[in-house]
């Protein structure tokens, strides 16, 4: 199983974002062919910590080939499109193998 993760550090709007994020782009995502659970949550450091980034979403796939396909789709390519159009400046993306 493979995830693909993405971080976000803390948008200029923060309001704007989490409206964009959740009444748009997450029901794109949500249709990626091959994605098998998303889950998406809010960090927080420890007292006294700065962090660098405020959100975390992990989208779970079977596969790096399936994550891939995924990807490639129109579904996946609407997804990725959306996320350039409000996140570009905030989000890093990584995949990990899960073990």
């Amino acid at each position: 199983m493979v995830k693909l993760v993405a971080l976000y550090r803390n948008p200029a709007n923060a309001e704007e974002f989490e409206k964009h994020y959740t009444e748009v782009h997450m029901p794109l995502v949500e249709k990626i062919p091959g994605l098998l659970k998303t889950e998406v949550a809010m960090l927080k450091g420890f007292p006294g910590q700065e962090i660098k980034y405020f959100k975390v979403t992990e989208m779970y796939f079977e596969s790096l080939d399936s994550l891939n396909a995924g990807m490639a789709s129109a579904e996946g390519k609407a997804s990725a499109r959306d996320l350039m159009s409000f996140a570009k400046d905030y989000v890093e993306m990584y995949i990990g193998e899960i073990k």
